[in-house]
């Protein structure tokens, strides 16, 4: 009976992750997805780079000292691969210079297609870049005539170091870069790299042009002559993160920059020369006006059409962090090509030398600095910008910042948890375009679903692709999936279509995007939703029980010192608020709140959200979730934690006797004898009470129950789930996770119970690492509200062993002096400050179950 419980977690947990393991494989399956990992490539790893062929499904992977081509139509065929690696000399000379051995190789940063059947090629080549051509058809580098690889310098073109920020576009056959340009990459440029060598141009070398830059993407939008009536030049952007000088504080300000070139710029013929004439740039604003959050570090861009085929429908989906915010935090924002257009033909921002304060510079030149070349231009005689006057070619020189900032509010905020890719497919076409999803990649190897229709943003799935906790860095989308890549793997999952929703809670949530749950299955409806929140309306169909922002209030029973987790569902990016008991022992993980139970705690606590809609201007107040929170019979919490406590002490009291008792019969087997040399004659044999003394020995050897978090019997290696994802660690706190807000409304939690769940409603499972060598593991360790539903069974039989074992512990102790009691608590406190017994418990970051 004691180890019924550890023995049951034991059988249980293995069980659990092979259940889980073979559930994610036949969904993987299902939907054809593939995960490709290092073992598929020949132990190829490092891969930067994605270049798709989208006629042939060809996906190129730029890698160390190696390319590597995989067909995304049979990705289980084996992978083609190109060696281009560093000689060793040379890689000695890098390693000679300060740089490590590691960073010494070939590291391939741009992969691009020149248009007559070859790739160009750029790798690092042991900080000193170079680049070659690669030959598609017969997938060979072209050769030198000395047999070598056929290279060309890649300065300017490609970064000197593996991990230094870089973004490159091909823009009619010419090469645009944003990238470091010497050794030690203190030089930063964005150039036009390629062409005629009269046309290779660059940025100036001034803080006021770029300062200490991080760049993130870049995009070549192609004017077309039915939209371009006034025949304005084609523009490249360029996204990245760089410190403000426009801001005098005492600690450096990042600010997120979009900057313009225009295509047919070939500099200035005195003032610029070699330079851009037309580089403008403007500050890029996400933020929460409500709460007035800004998140001002540029982490990745998106760039989509909204309408196919044209160039002014084009958004600029930007993913976002803070660099104030202490932990981890993500958010989206999109802007629009029109608005930063309105800016770049806005006013300029000047700082006036006098006095160090910005103003707006009077009066602006004509023609305007900065201004592509259209067919007005060209009537007044500027052919080329090597026509324009030096006082044009001045004053942009010196004020390349527009004085207005391209503004918008998020689509979404997460918290504890690090984006690292952003992709978006928009669903609906034209006039029926009904919202867009957003692909998330993750820090720790997943995938993240997120419908956006109108104002809402709804969580839709959390899917954990690579088993190693890679980084996502590359996201491509191509034919309804999804080719999501690391510096490791590469999986291909699929991106598009209500049959990705299996759950009719997730279906629901997805209903903006058109879909219905019909006959146990999530289908495409060509019905239009209708007006309000229409994922409460699918929601409710789900739970019949559940109305619009009046969810039930749920009892929980819950002893003291519990941590518990109360999750929210939010479906907008606004901020969800709690009302609870005036104490501190709360602390908001996103929309969820986690509550140490005291009696200060106990009482009602309600989320209430901001939520928007169509039709609806401002947002409005929702209530989301409710909970009651109410203090069982604390000897029902303590049962087994004071019958684990017990069996500690009983189990050394008990071998105390055991020894004495042994001892006894010892000296008791020496008199006897004594008497039978002094007597003469023979007692009945001892060996009955010899084995009784093994009986009882044996009876002392039996395992330890679980002891109470002070005297551990058993030590466990954890695992923290963190954003999704099993990372191992040490703790003693039983863990548990949630469903969402529906159940039953009867809860109830003992202390010494064990529990597992392997989803909390929103698309994300909770899993054990399954990997070999992995150990025990759990999930998290703060309870779930949402896992304490059923419980009462459990409670009672437990409640009911513990019972037994305090009178068997009772029966075992009955007859001890109360002098024993100051050297029990003295061995209690020596045993605690064993290692074995010592287990620290940090907080667990919750699992963010809502946007």
């Amino acid at each position: 009976m004691r180890m019924t419980l550890g023995g049951a977690m034991l059988i249980l947990l293995p069980v659990c992750c092979l259940l889980s393991s073979g559930s994610l494989a036949a969904s993987l399956g299902g939907l054809e997805d593939v995960v490709l990992e290092r073992d598929t490539f020949k132990g190829v790893g490092n891969f930067s780079t994605f270049l798709l062929d989208s006629s042939s499904g060809m996906l190129f992977l730029g890698a160390r000292d190696a390319i590597v081509a995989v067909d995304t139509n049979k990705p289980k065929a084996s992978p083609r691969v190109i060696v281009w690696d560093v000689p060793k000399e040379k890689r000695d000379s890098c390693v000679a210079k300060g740089k490590t051995e590691v960073d010494c190789n070939n590291y391939i940063r741009l992969l691009e297609f020149l248009g007559d059947g070859r790739i160009y090629v750029c790798g690092t080549y042991a900080f000193d870049p170079q680049c070659a051509f690669l030959e598609v058809s017969s997938y060979t580098l072209e050769k030198a005539e000395d047999g070598g690889v056929k290279m060309e310098t890649g300065k300017g073109k490609c970064p000197f170091e593996p991990s230094q920020h870089y973004t490159a576009v091909m823009a009619g056959g010419t090469l645009y870069t944003a990238a470091t340009s010497n050794f030690l990459g203190t030089l930063f440029d964005i150039s036009r790299a390629t062409g005629p060598e009269q046309e290779r141009i660059r940025t100036e070398r001034s803080i006021n042009w770029l300062s200490d830059p991080e760049f993130v993407s870049s995009a070549f939008i192609e004017q077309s002559a039915d939209s371009n009536p006034t025949g304005d030049d084609d523009k490249i952007y360029f996204f990245f993160t760089e410190v403000a000088k426009e801001y005098d504080l005492y600690t450096k300000v990042k600010v997120p920059r979009v900057a313009r070139v225009c295509k047919s710029d070939v500099g200035g013929m005195k003032t610029l020369q070699r330079r851009w004439t037309t580089f403008l740039k403007a500050q890029l604003v996400c933020e929460d006006k409500p709460s007035g959050q800004r998140y001002n570090i540029l982490t990745d861009v998106f760039t989509a059409q909204h309408t196919p085929g044209d160039p002014g429908s084009t958004h600029f989906y930007g993913l976002f962090t803070s660099q104030w915010e202490r932990e981890e935090l993500s958010a989206v924002c999109v802007f629009s090509l029109s608005d930063i257009s309105k800016v770049m033909d806005g006013p300029f921002k000047e700082l006036k030398k006098t006095c160090d304060n910005w103003i707006n510079p009077e009066p602006v030149p004509t023609p305007r600095p900065g201004q592509c070349l259209n067919n007005a231009l060209k009537a007044e005689g500027f052919e080329s910008s090597l026509k324009l006057p030096d006082k044009v070619l001045t004053f942009v020189r010196d004020h390349p910042l527009m004085e207005n900032s391209v503004t918008a509010a998020p689509l979404l905020v997460r918290k504890g948890i690090r984006y690292t890719k952003l992709a978006v497919s928009l669903t609906g076409s034209g006039e029926e375009r009904r919202g867009a999803v957003l692909h998330l990649g993750t820090d720790r190897g997943e995938l993240h679903r997120v419908a956006v229709v109108d104002k809402n943003a709804t969580l839709l799935q959390e899917i954990p692709l690579f088993t190693s906790l890679e980084p996502v860095n590359n996201i491509l989308l191509h034919q309804g999936r999804a080719l999501v890549g690391s510096p490791l793997s590469l999986a291909r999952v699929r991106a598009e279509g209500c049959a990705l929703y299996s759950g009719c809670e997730v279906c629901a949530r997805a209903r903006g995007l058109g879909c219905v749950w019909k006959e146990e299955a999530c289908r495409l409806s060509t019905e239009q939703p209708g007006p309000g929140d229409v994922v409460d309306n699918a929601l409710r169909k789900c739970h019949q029980e559940e109305g619009r922002c009046k969810p039930p209030i749920r009892e929980l029973r819950v002893s003291n010192g519990l941590r518990l987790l109360l999750p929210c569902v939010q479906l907008s990016p606004r901020p969800c608020t709690w009302e609870h008991p005036p104490h501190r022992h709360t602390k908001q993980h996103n929309s969820d709140l986690e509550v140490t139970v005291t009696d200060d705690s106990l009482g009602t606590y309600v989320c209430t959200c901001q939520e928007a809609g169509p039709g609806i201007t401002d947002p409005t107040p929702c209530r989301r979730a409710a909970y009651q929170l109410t203090l069982e019979d604390p000897s029902a919490g303590g049962a087994v934690a004071k019958a684990g406590s017990r069996h500690v002490l009983a189990f050394y009291i008990l071998f105390f006797f055991i020894g004495a008792l042994l001892g006894g019969i010892a000296l008791h087997c020496v008199n006897r004898r004594r008497d039978i040399a002094h007597q003469g004659h023979h007692l009945p044999d001892n060996s009955l009470s010899s084995e009784k003394g093994r009986e009882l020995l044996g009876s002392s050897a039996t395992p330890q129950s679980p002891s109470s978090a002070s005297l551990l019997s058993e030590g466990f290696r954890l695992a923290e789930k963190r954003n999704g994802t099993a990372t191992t660690t040490t703790t003693a706190t039983t863990l548990l996770s949630h469903q969402g807000n529906g159940g039953h409304h009867g809860n109830s939690y003992s202390g010494g119970l064990m529990n597992s769940n392997s989803s909390n409603g929103h698309g994300n499972s909770i899993y054990a690492n399954c990997n070999a060598g992995g150990g025990l593991t759990f999930a998290s360790e703060i309870l779930a509200a949402d896992m304490l539903d059923g419980r009462t069974g459990e409670r009672e039989r437990v409640r009911q062993e513990g019972g037994e074992r305090e009178l068997g512990d009772r029966d075992e102790v009955d007859g001890l002096g109360d002098g024993f009691g100051e050297g029990i608590k003295r061995l209690e406190e020596e045993i605690a400050s064993f290692p074995m017994f010592k287990s620290a418990a940090p907080l667990a970051q919750c699992e963010e179950s809502s946007i």
